[in-house]
């Protein structure tokens, strides 16, 4: 068991419950604020990130060994849904039928330093997410070995 092992048991969720959060007081600044109208695909972003600050945050309260698999569902399919829509607002893959034309799945709302834009931001954020989820479930499994090995 290396030194990671107890701080991703201790802190891991609490980071994971960061990332959710900030992503989804930036995805409502960006539409109860500065009023930028999310299209389809940006709703299903955020289907399934604003039930992980939940989700995670009751995680932290009972201490659950088992919250990445009710995160992970989440996490992976919201970097799915949010890398497609970083290809579809580049152009590289074809807008789905779901967008509306008033307000289409490609259209960049921001761009910072030319290609940072919300489903990147939405993407990285899954990401993180995702990784700490794993790396959790790992350091759980290691130490449930270590506990499990004779002295």
């Amino acid at each position: 068991m290396n030194k990671l092992t107890p701080f991703l048991q201790k802190h891991g969720a609490h980071l994971a419950f960061v990332v959710a959060l900030i992503a989804t007081l930036g995805s409502l600044y960006y539409s109860e604020i500065r009023h930028f109208l999310p299209c389809t695909l940006c709703w299903y972003q955020r289907i399934l990130m604003y039930p992980l600050v939940i989700i995670i945050l009751v995680g932290i309260v009972e201490r659950d060994r088992f919250l990445p698999a009710f995160v992970l569902p989440f996490s992976i399919m919201g970097m799915l849904v949010s890398g497609y829509h970083y290809l579809v607002e580049w152009g590289i893959t074809e807008s789905p039928t779901a967008c509306s034309v008033t307000i289409p799945c490609s259209y960049r709302w921001v761009n910072y330093f030319g290609f940072i834009s919300i489903p990147l931001m939405a993407f990285t954020a899954f990401v993180l997410i995702t990784i700490l989820m794993f790396a959790i479930r790992r350091a759980y499994k290691l130490q449930a070995n270590v506990d499990e090995s004779p002295a």
